[in-house]
């Protein structure tokens, strides 16, 4: 099982060829130069592989070694925390292999992993028959290498946008903030037939947006991530609770699901 999900990890990072591997007690980094790819992972007791990676300046997380994700499921929740008792909710895509998924907040999820320690990740009807699937790992901590792959794509490794991360509701809105015009992305040119991008913004005193970024995308090299951003140019929202020009800055997020049609 180990050697399959590190085989689906390393094609989901884009990784091929010959690859430079350190085992110490961090947790395992591969790095391949030519491919500017630095990846990161650790194999569980239960089963898991969980992993960072920065593939020539895009980021993901990657979690193998699920339960097979529904039929023509695109996204599943899993339930992640540093108890069973502290879980949060968390969106992550589902791949080609649908025992694997690429989580939506990877850079957040990298800082909040690497000081190590329990954790528990649920897995929403992974059990069968309508039970959870309840993972409790004690993680080992990682003083370089997740720090690396952060590194290597220019994320920061302390942002103070995580902590606005759990306002963000399932819509990928803060309470109370609704889209006046939504952002309208056209499909990249790119050779594949579907794709997608996770972006954050900051909202402004006039209902505008800034400060976005893309948080995850894939196909990594498929432009969807670029398309995404300069969607949100004219996008523009309201906070009715709030005198207009005046709204209080807020984190907003959104996902983009590309398909030739």
């Amino acid at each position: 099982m180990r050697s399959r999900a590190l085989t689906t990890l390393f094609l989901l990072a884009g990784a091929g060829g010959a690859l430079a591997q350190d085992v110490t007690d961090d947790w395992e980094i591969v790095r391949q130069p030519e491919d500017k790819t630095v990846f990161a992972f650790v194999p569980t007791t239960t089963g898991l592989t969980i992993a960072f990676r920065c593939v020539d300046g895009v980021y993901g997380a990657v979690m193998a070694g699920l339960p097979v994700a529904p039929r023509q499921a695109r996204i599943r929740t899993l339930r992640i925390g540093p108890s069973a008792e502290h879980l949060h909710d968390s969106v992550w895509s589902v791949t080609t292999d649908r025992t694997v998924a690429m989580a939506d907040y990877p850079a957040s999820l990298a800082r909040s992993l690497r000081d190590g320690g329990p954790v528990s990740i649920v897995v929403p009807g992974g059990g069968g028959e309508g039970r959870n699937l309840r993972h409790d790992l004690t993680l080992p901590a990682s003083s370089a290498a997740i720090d690396e792959t952060l590194t290597a794509c220019g994320r920061p490794l302390e942002d103070p946008r995580d902590a606005l991360l759990p306002e963000i509701e399932e819509n990928g809105l803060p309470r109370g903030v609704v889209w006046t015009r939504q952002p309208r992305p056209t499909y990249p040119a790119t050779n594949y037939a579907e794709g997608f991008a996770v972006l954050t913004c900051v909202v402004q005193p006039d209902g505008g947006v800034d400060q976005c970024q893309v948080e995850s995308e894939f196909p990594l090299d498929g432009g969807f991530g670029r398309a995404a951003l300069r969607s949100t140019r004219n996008a523009r929202l309201t906070s009715p609770g709030e005198t207009a020009g005046q709204y209080a800055p807020r984190m907003i997020g959104f996902r983009v699901n590309y398909r030739m049609r």
